[in-house]
């Protein structure tokens, strides 16, 4: 038997070639293609019986369309909920960008930058530890903790980052920055960029293995990195 988009309403003699030969996929498509094979047979809608998912009782092929849509609507008011979540996160995440961009620009003296920026973070995104590192400053900030030496290797990985690294702690030299890099289990580094040079390295650590994953979007902490290097341009050009 051929059945295809050209059967007809009065195609049921199409299956009067008998059921020898007959697959479940040729019966679906001559339902899919005879949309006037239920109004002419409406009591198949009740008489047909199929088993539930929610026991071992029958149900007709109404009611069983009815649980069929409502476990679709279910799906949906979760996708729903759980994309509501997220934008209230990103609000949240948004808000404290906001008040950390606000603290640098009520910095007064480009030299308190750094350790303003530090403290904003850790006070705004709850951060147990942060540090940050700028190389390439004048001698005259030679003193600050923000400008003490940073390896070579640091300066190739730190110019290597084409977007924040976030995951483990795998031993960085960065992560000795931190006050206590032996209680970071995960690390987000962010580059700092002044035009097309890498002038440094914003370094957060957490003891949460988690808190850092390498599968974490990266959006909001480039934005911080962008925010950090724009305002710490100021010391360059105080250098």
């Amino acid at each position: 038997m051929t059945t295809t988009s050209g059967t007809t309403e009065g195609g049921a003699s199409g299956l009067g070639q008998g059921v020898q030969g007959i697959t479940e996929a040729d019966i679906a498509n001559y339902l899919a293609n005879t949309p006037g094979f239920f109004e002419r047979h409406a009591e198949l809608l009740s008489a047909v019986q199929l088993s539930s998912p929610h026991g071992r009782r029958a149900v007709s092929l109404q009611e069983r369309q009815m649980e069929m849509l409502r476990e679709r609507i279910k799906g949906l008011e979760q996708k729903i909920m759980e994309m509501i979540r997220h934008s209230q996160d990103n609000v949240a995440i948004a808000e404290r960008l906001h008040r950390f961009t606000r603290s640098i620009l009520l910095t007064a003296e480009p030299a308190l930058l750094p350790q303003r920026m530090v403290e904003s973070l850790r006070h705004e995104f709850l951060i147990p530890q942060a540090a940050i590192r700028l190389w390439g400053l004048d001698e005259a900030h030679a003193g600050a903790p923000y400008a003490q030496p940073a390896s070579d290797d640091v300066k190739s990985f730190a110019a290597s980052l084409s977007v924040p690294y976030c995951g483990v702690n795998a031993g960085f030299e960065a992560a000795g920055w931190l006050a206590d890099p032996a209680a970071v289990m995960s690390l987000a580094m962010i580059p700092l960029r002044h035009g097309d040079a890498t002038v440094g390295l914003l370094v957060l650590g957490s003891p949460d293995p988690t808190r850092y994953a390498a599968d974490m979007g990266t959006e909001f902490l480039m934005r911080i990195g962008d925010v950090a290097a724009a305002a710490l341009s100021r010391l360059r050009a105080a250098a």
